[in-house]
């Protein structure tokens, strides 16, 4: 991964007191191989870039990997748990241990390789927060997509797919300087 573009996605969470709140909150739930991931990332990079305070989330994704807990039931709990203590957020738990049974793959062995198969490269992306309060980041295609403001689908995503999330999210509404590929790897 580009240290540099990660130091710069570090710095930019350390200065923003919701964020690091917010990652001390889901570090303190002590899931295995958690992380927050997403649009908590890429919202606040893209945000910075066009100069914007903050977007509102439509959740916040938090991805964890527990073989012994993998039950949509637990992932439940959990947010039922968050939800109770922090209402006016809306909290989205996903065990990646169970995750590729949704998805139609063979069964994922980390987060990591879990997110590898999210949709954006520029949204393929998760952070967390140490017990020494460090800033670690997962992104298994880099973050130079993220910092560059393009939008292209990850390799192993369905086409049809991204194409309509990009009609969806309509991101270039909000964030106009966004380059976003058609994925049909013809056309920009």
């Amino acid at each position: 991964m580009n240290q540099s573009l990660e130091n710069q996605l570090v710095t930019l969470i350390e200065a923003d007191v919701w964020m690091l709140s917010i990652l001390d909150i889901v570090r303190d739930l002590s899931l295995a191989d958690c992380w927050i991931g997403a649009g908590f990332v890429r919202n606040k990079v893209w945000d910075v870039l066009h100069n914007i305070n903050r977007t509102p989330l439509n959740d916040i994704d938090i991805i964890y990997f527990d073989r012994s807990k993998a039950t949509k039931e637990q992932d439940l709990e959990i947010e039922t748990q968050l939800k109770s203590l922090y209402p006016s957020l809306n909290w989205s738990v996903k065990n990646q241990a169970r995750m590729h049974l949704r998805n139609g793959h063979t069964a994922y062995a980390t987060c990591k390789e879990a997110i590898s198969y999210w949709p954006e490269t520029a949204t393929a992306i998760a952070v967390q927060r140490s017990a020494t309060h460090d800033i670690k980041c997962l992104a298994p295609y880099g973050l130079e997509d993220l910092f560059a403001l393009l939008v292209q689908p990850t390799p192993d995503f369905d086409i049809a797919q991204y194409q309509e999330r990009i009609c969806t999210k309509a991101w270039n509404i909000t964030w106009n300087l966004l380059a976003i590929k058609t994925g049909d790897h013809k056309n920009p």
